[in-house]
């Protein structure tokens, strides 16, 4: 009997022994999946960020458009890597160049939020907003699908599937951001909210929210039409200067329907005016709003198949 005994303590004793390893092992498997590139090291922010301007054939304008584009630190020898995309929209009589050149400084700004880890190496992208009238100072650019080209949805869905065909994009829209200044400001809330499958993330410095084509193109009114689970889904940042007075007052009113409908935003104003000078300044407020948003939505730790299956080994 006490050998009997004897030999079930120990059979027992050898089951547990077991199944402690295999919850050491599984433990050990559990891994945090991360989505977003790491920071960029020391070596390739040493080198200064470049942009190019590209080509395109615009089935929707019917012709060719360009945009400009500058890519992360750290892109050419990553090239497992996926990474979050930015479109940054001109304002009136612009280009894709003005971010990038000395009026924006954006690659300045950009190399300053990558060292200090503010924002993760991204894809940012500058497209040509402008309509079939061309760039001109008597007029601002249509961010809308109307009658002088449909531009709303040649930035929106088909730049947005050119960009996703040449570089290595994450395709998931909580990591696709889109802003602008000034009418690019309300061209980038317009676009992003009629294409708020492919962008998450929303900005706008001195941007108006109703537009003379109509509430169709007036996001104070249209994002009213958009689903509730759609509208949770946003996130969007907006300033404006203080000096700047009928934007000023605009983005007041938007944020009050914002809050209305719940959705999350950050409305900030600051000293300054309708000029390159603020939008220049502000530009690291609204990437850094971007970059906090983007890591809110890494996915949280999981586990492998010896975890999730443990009947595997």
């Amino acid at each position: 009997m006490k050998y009997l005994q004897t030999k079930i303590l120990l059979l027992l004793s050898i089951f547990i022994l077991v199944g402690c390893n295999d919850s050491q092992t599984a433990q050990a498997k559990i891994q945090t999946t991360s989505v977003l590139p790491p920071q960029a090291n020391s070596s390739d922010l040493a080198t200064p960020l470049t942009y190019k301007i590209e080509s395109y054939y615009s089935r929707v304008m019917g012709g060719t458009r360009t945009y400009g584009i500058c890519l992360p630190p750290g892109y050419e020898h990553n090239p497992q890597q996926r990474y979050p995309v930015i479109f940054l929209l001109h304002g009136g009589h612009g280009s894709p160049r003005d971010w990038f050149d000395k009026k924006g400084g954006a690659l300045t700004t950009l190399q300053k939020l990558y060292a200090a880890d503010k924002l993760p190496p991204s894809i940012v992208v500058t497209p040509d907003g402008n309509d079939k009238r061309g760039s001109s100072p008597y007029w601002d650019p249509e961010y809308i699908d109307g009658p002088n080209g449909n531009v709303s949805t040649a930035i929106g869905a088909e730049l947005v599937k050119i960009i996703q065909s040449r570089y290595r994009t994450l395709p998931n829209p909580d990591f696709w951001a889109i802003g602008g200044l000034s009418s690019g400001g309300w061209g980038a809330i317009n676009v992003g909210l009629h294409h708020w499958h492919n962008f998450s993330i929303l900005f706008s410095h001195s941007g108006y929210f109703q537009d003379r084509s109509g509430p169709q193109n007036s996001p104070i009114i249209y994002i009213k039409n958009i689903s509730p689970q759609a509208q949770q889904k946003l996130r969007i940042y907006l300033d404006t200067g203080k000096s700047d007075v009928e934007e000023l007052k605009q983005a007041r009113e938007f944020a009050k329907v914002l809050n209305q409908l719940k959705i999350y935003h950050v409305f900030r104003q600051f000293p300054g005016n309708h000029t390159w000078s603020y939008w220049r300044e502000h530009l690291a407020d609204s990437l850094t709003f971007v970059g906090e948003q983007l890591r809110l939505k890494q996915p949280p730790p999981v586990a492998d198949s010896v975890v999730n299956n443990p009947q595997k080994h």
